[in-house]
């Protein structure tokens, strides 16, 4: 695959920093993230696609056919090719840890990319993910370290799916952390601070 398959932001990182992969909601763009990042991980490299899927004039990842209904044969081809764009970024940047994060649509084709090739990556922040299926069995995901971080009156990704995802990836051998807060889709403050001392963290 080629390093230009999305439009993209992308910044090297600096030696013995790491490279984060940045994922937006829908509606957002490559820019959504890009200063999280950099205040986080000031030395860090970047890399930020933006969705090549229009839903209405919304940027997003794949396809769904409703609120929560998702083309899972497009999920699939979609998967694939974003597999494809981290892999030849991660080649691109030999020995660099390599992070992801993703909010709402962006943190659903990242966990999508993992499920399916949970090497690509060392640590994964899923904010507000929403899996309505569940995935096939993946015992290399245990070498997975993952923040899920969710609303718990979320309408859009309820408490109980965020929960089922949380158990499926246990039962993996993934080592999870999870924050929630009281609220639904926003993103709140203590998430920030939880993602903060996630990719902080000493191995």
């Amino acid at each position: 695959m080629s390093l230009d398959t999305y439009h993209h932001i992308a910044k090297a990182p600096a030696a013995g920093a790491p490279l984060v992969f940045t994922f937006h909601g829908t509606g957002g763009d490559e820019q959504q993230f890009t200063s999280l990042v950099e205040q986080i991980l000031p030395q860090a490299g970047i890399v930020s696609p933006r969705g090549d899927v229009s839903e209405h004039g919304a940027n997003r990842f794949f396809r769904r056919t409703g609120e929560g209904v998702y083309d899972m044969d497009d999920l699939a081809v979609r998967t694939a090719k974003m597999t494809g764009f981290i892999r030849a970024h991660r080649e691109a940047n030999p020995g660099a840890p390599v992070y992801g994060l993703g909010y709402s649509n962006g943190a659903n084709i990242l966990a999508s990319v993992i499920f399916e090739s949970p090497n690509l990556f060392d640590r994964v922040v899923l904010m507000h993910p929403l899996i309505p299926w569940t995935p096939e069995p993946n015992p290399s995901l245990g070498s997975l370290h993952v923040l899920v971080t969710a609303g718990r009156r979320d309408p859009i990704c309820p408490l109980p799916l965020t929960e089922a995802l949380i158990h499926y990836l246990e039962e993996q051998g993934t080592q999870i952390d999870l924050q929630l807060h009281d609220g639904g889709h926003e993103v709140r403050q203590p998430e920030l601070a939880a993602i903060e001392t996630f990719l902080n963290r000493d191995a």
